[in-house]
Formats: C-alpha cells, structure tokens, sequence
C-alpha cells in the first residue's frame, strides 16, 4: 500500500511535474494500486511509472511499497546532462564572418540520453548528475523525467546547467562544437557516496568521462564492492584523462578510434591495428572493450568470445551524428542485459545508432523494445 507522508507542508517540497501530479491523484483514490495498473491508466510504461514514483517519494510526497524502495534494480547512469545546441550551415562555412544556419535546441548529454534511450526501451533507469538552478535545468527535468527518474539530481545556484552547441554541415557531419561543462566538477565522490543506497541496489552503472577521473575510480571500487556490472562511456579524446588507472572491474569501455588513439598512444590505420587496440583495452583490465569508427563499423570483444568487427548499418537521409553514440551505448547495455551473445550486442547498437542518425533528435522517438527487436529481425 502507498500511504502519503504527513506532516510535511508543500513549502516544503520540491513542485511536481503533470504526470507526478496525475499519479498522485490515482494513489489518494487508492493506496493499494500497483504500479503496472498506474502504467495501463497513464498510458505509460511500468519503468517510467517507477521513475515517477520514485521522485514522489523523494520529494516527501508518499511512502513507497517495500519493493519499490528495496528490490527494484534500476540503472543507474552517471554523468552529462545538457542542452544539445545544433546549427546547420546552409552553405560552405566561411570564418570570421556571419553564415547563414537553420538549428535546433534539445535536452542531451550521453548519461542523459543513454538513460533516455534505456526509458524507452522499458529499463528502470535513475540519473545521477550536476546542473544550475536555471531555465535550461528545468527544460531537461521536464523533458527527462518521464523516462528516468531526475530527482537526485545535485543542483548548484552558481553554476550554469551544461551546454553543448554543435556546427554540423549539409550532410549532417560535425564541423566543430563547443561544451560548456563545468558544473559536472560538481559529481564529486561525495555526491556519489550520498547516494551510495542507489548503488548497493542497482543492475549496473552507466558512467559517462564527464564525471572527474576520482568519481570514477570511486565507482570502480563500488564496482568490486557490490559486484556491480560498470560501463564506461568515453566523450571526447581530451577527457580520456579522466579514464581510472585500474580499469579491472570495468565491465564495459566503450570508446571510438579518436579516443583509443589518444589513450593508448598508437594509430589505428587498418583492420589489424583496430583489434590490436581493443586487445590492449583487454589487457588492461577490461571485460569487454568497443571501439566504433563511425562508419567503418565497430571493433568489439572480451577474452572469451574473440574480437569481432562489425559493419555499420548503412541508413540513407541521414539528418545529423549527434545522440548516435550514445544510442550505440545504450542498445550495447540493453542487449547484454538481456543475454545476448556478442555479434548481437554490437549489432543491436548498430541498427540503434543508424535509426538514430535519420531523426532530427538527439534520442530518436520512435524508440521501443519492440521496436528494436523488430529492426533486428527486419536485418538478420
């Protein structure tokens, strides 16, 4: 039975979203009410239900049952969560001067848009990460919440929530693009520790290298700690700084020849350069090791299943790269969670990063697990 907490006044209490009000409404008339019949009244799925109930509780609004407090397993994804700002250039980019652009302002960032990606495809999913107490944090709490759960979100009124603005060409093609992510200095170990309980209960960890190099050695150790499944997502190749020194209890490094190349300090021109490069992932630690190349496919494997290099999927009227990573990611995790062997993981991230180029968003929304499976068997 849900019971409201007492004794709490809404001033003290965070305002809630429609559908957390909606909800809420539904657990007044009855308590007893589970979680999969708010789904079917809501028209919602039964993780983005728990998404949302998890914030009721941790706004002090009700007192969740003991199994959505205790025995659910969400994901938990650490690290970026922005605004995705997107210019494209209508003709060839000229420098020092005005171009003519179209663009397009969406929520991004790859923990945030691998939790996205996770939502839709029915996964329980939590995002722990840093943001200001501006305009921009409150688009990304609205856009994200119906498809994670965004309250423990650490909020810091001095800073500004993260940015990321891209030029892209006609063909959708990254020219540059600029980050502002400063505020996720503030992923400290501390907040980590704070939410150590979310940890101790979770089916695994997405951490993106946003987060500083000594939050991710803490979580390598929560890790081992709580034999805890950790995938590591790189994001850009200066950031491969912030990689852990002991890279043993990762379970998944996902990461593209632009980074490895940086970090491992070797070339990758060829095929055989390519799995020579995700073997040294191996070695250092690593339980299985991506490395992608746009579209040159991806390199992946683990000691035991050998090393693989699997084809993109090719896509026509492709609108831009952005969010096609991360969708790779999250397809990646979603597949391994489900017990799929090896050429099918990288193959479910694959067809998940090519439907994602052809939409104008950064997480594509016709995203489902059905959907996904039906691509799949469409392309074996």
């Amino acid at each position: 039975m849900f019971r409201e907490v007492r004794g709490v006044t809404n001033e003290d209490r965070e305002p809630l979203t429609g559908n957390e009000q909606r909800i809420l409404q539904l657990i007044k008339k009855d308590p007893y009410v589970s979680q999969q019949e708010l789904a079917e009244v809501m028209g919602l799925s039964r993780p983005s239900v728990a998404n949302i109930i998890s914030g009721l509780v941790r706004k002090n609004f009700i007192l969740g049952k003991a199994y959505i407090l205790n025995e659910s397993e969400p994901i938990v994804c650490i690290g970026g969560a922005n605004i995705d700002r997107k210019y494209y250039v209508k003709d060839s980019l000229q420098w020092s001067t005005s171009n003519p652009v179209t663009s397009t302002d969406s929520v991004g960032g790859v923990a945030r848009n691998i939790a996205e990606n996770l939502g839709r495809l029915d996964m329980e999913t939590i995002l722990l990460t840093a943001g200001g107490t501006d305009a921009a944090w409150t688009h990304i709490k609205e856009s994200s919440s119906l498809y994670m759960n965004v309250s423990y979100a650490a909020l810091i009124p001095e800073m500004t929530t993260g940015s990321y603005s891209a030029i892209l060409d006609a063909d959708g093609e990254m020219i540059f693009a600029l980050a502002d992510m400063d505020v996720y200095e503030a992923i400290t170990p501390q907040y980590i520790l704070k939410h150590d309980r979310l940890l101790s209960r979770a089916k695994c960890v997405a951490a993106d290298l946003n987060c500083p190099k000594e939050t991710l050695q803490l979580l390598c150790h929560k890790a081992n700690q709580y034999n805890l499944p950790l995938m590591l997502v790189t994001v850009s190749a200066p950031k491969m700084t912030h990689l852990p020194e002991d890279l043993n209890d990762v379970t998944w490094l996902i990461t593209n020849r632009e980074e490895s190349e940086a970090s491992l300090d070797r070339k990758i021109t060829d095929n055989e350069e390519w799995r020579k490069a995700v073997t040294r992932w191996l070695e250092k630690g690593v339980s299985n090791a991506v490395i992608t190349d746009g579209g040159k496919g991806a390199m992946i494997g683990n000691e035991e299943a050998g090393i693989y290099h699997v084809p993109a999927v090719p896509m026509e009227n492709a609108v831009d790269v952005t969010g096609a990573g991360d969708a790779f990611c999250s397809a990646v995790l979603y597949a391994w969670l489900e017990g799929k062997d090896l050429p099918a993981i990288a193959k479910a991230g694959m067809i998940n990063a090519a439907e994602t180029l052809t939409s104008a968003y950064t997480v594509r929304e016709n995203l489902s697990a059905a959907q996904l499976k039906k691509e799949m068997e469409e392309r074996s």
